[in-house]
This record gives C-alpha cells, structure tokens and sequence, in this order.
C-alpha cells in the first residue's frame, strides 16, 4: 500500500517541471521553465500546508529548417507588437534590452525577434542543451524586468507599399507580404525587400532570423519565392538574394546609377 502522501506521478512531473531552470518535453513541444521551487517545498513533504506554485515564465521551443537556429516562445507575452527586427550582431543589439541579454551568451551568434517568438541563431560549435537553460533565465529576467523590448522608434517595414512604387514593385510587395512572409515566419525567420531593377526585372531580397544563413534558404528563394513572383508578376525575370556585405555594393550601384541619370 503506497503513503498517503507519496506523490502521485503527475505530481512528480510537475515537480520535474518546477525544477529550477529546467528543461523537458511537453506535448512534443520543448519547454523551459524558469524560478521554480525547491522540493521540499512540494504538497507531499508537509501535508499541513499546502502548495501555491509560483511560476514566472514558461517559455516553450520550435524547431527550425535550419539546425542553428531555435524559435522561442515565452507563453502569455509578446515579442514585437508591429513588425520584426534582425540583429545579426552584438553591436546592432544595442536597440534591444532582450537582444542585448541573449546575446552576453556565449554561442549565441545572432537573434531575430518575430511577432510572438524570438529566433536565436548559434555558432555550429555549440549545442542547444547548453545553451537553451541559459536563453530561458535571460528571457524570465527580461520579461521581469518590466523594460521595453527596444528602446527606440522601429524601422518602417520594407515591404509596406510607397507613393513612388511603381505597380510592379507595388504587386511584389503585397506578394511577399500576404503569400511568402507567413511561411517565412513559421519558419522563424522574415524577408526584407531591398529593391526591384526596372531595367532587367531582377528582384533583391535578404532573408532575416532563421532563414539567415540557412543550408536551404537557396531553395527557399529560387524553387519558392521566385517561382511565385515571376508566375504572378511577369515583369520579375528573377531573384537575387543579398547579404550585409553585398548590400553595400547595391547601394554604390544605385548611387551610381542616379548620377548618371543626373548628367544626361
């Protein structure tokens, strides 16, 4: 016959789960839960008192198409209101309190923050049982915290429509916001419309958060996004996907262009 008060085995998941800092599968979800209790403190150890659990945050995980790149998820909080923001690096995570904590672990490589998640890209020489304890403390002490997640306006959205689009850009556009950008973002990462060349029809795209650096994001441009845009907008004779180091280039090229315009 077991002890009246033995702990049954839900209660002993549970004392799993409110484990300080821990970590566990829970509907085929990964989940971090941080600022538990110890367990003495549990039903069971006295019976004359009884157990009210104090829980700061759960945050649970989604895997990614690409192996080094994470989405989290802090339950009952949201990450951006409007729009998304990518900080590639840690100079860049200096416009976000919650970046700039992830980004003081070692392995994180950079942190893409999405409407309801925040995507943390690593260094391939690290492993996610390591580093996933320590992204749930520094987002329970974020959210804790009470400071905003960035501390500054944020940058208008590329893909928002302007009065100088011309109807091809315009329909680009609507394209990547209504049809490729949800896929995108279950996939935990965004794509930011950088520019369409009106002389070869060439459209320039850069892929943010997960799909940054993903072995499959070559597919994702030219087998997905550039089969729709140029089936929808015959003008698009194709995609070109760009990096911060090309974007410099493209700006020199624009520039260029406009001073030639300019001398004829």
């Amino acid at each position: 016959q077991s002890h009246p008060h033995a702990p049954s085995n839900t209660q002993f998941v549970m004392s799993r789960l409110l484990g300080l800092a821990c970590s566990t599968v829970l509907r085929g979800r990964h989940v971090g839960v941080s600022h538990g209790v110890a367990p003495s403190s549990l039903p069971w150890a006295s019976p004359a008192h009884r157990f009210l659990p104090h829980r700061s945050l759960f945050v649970h995980t989604e895997d990614t198409p690409n192996p080094n790149s994470v989405k989290f998820f802090p339950d009952g909080k949201s990450v951006m209101e409007d729009g998304t923001l990518d900080f590639p690096t840690r100079a860049a995570a200096r416009r976000s309190p919650l970046a700039t904590r992830l980004f003081t672990i070692e392995g994180v490589r950079s942190v893409f923050l999405g409407p309801e998640f925040v995507s943390v890209n690593k260094d391939p020489g690290f492993d996610w049982e390591d580093l996933k304890p320590s992204i749930y403390s520094e987002m329970t002490t974020f959210y804790s915290s009470g400071q905003p997640i960035v501390d500054e306006t944020v940058s208008p959205d590329s893909l928002e429509a302007e009065e100088e689009d011309s109807e091809e850009v315009a329909m680009v556009k609507e394209l990547l916001e209504t049809r490729i950008r949800p896929a995108v973002h279950a996939d935990g990462g965004d794509v930011q419309f950088i520019r369409m060349d009106p002389e070869d029809g060439v459209v320039y795209l850069k892929l943010l958060g997960s799909c940054s650096g993903c072995p499959s994001s070559s597919v994702t441009l030219h087998r997905g996004i550039q089969r729709m845009l140029m089936h929808y907008v015959p003008e698009v004779t194709g995609v070109v996907g760009v990096d911060d180091d090309s974007m410099d280039q493209i700006s020199k090229e624009q520039f260029e262009k406009y001073e030639a315009t300019k001398e004829t």
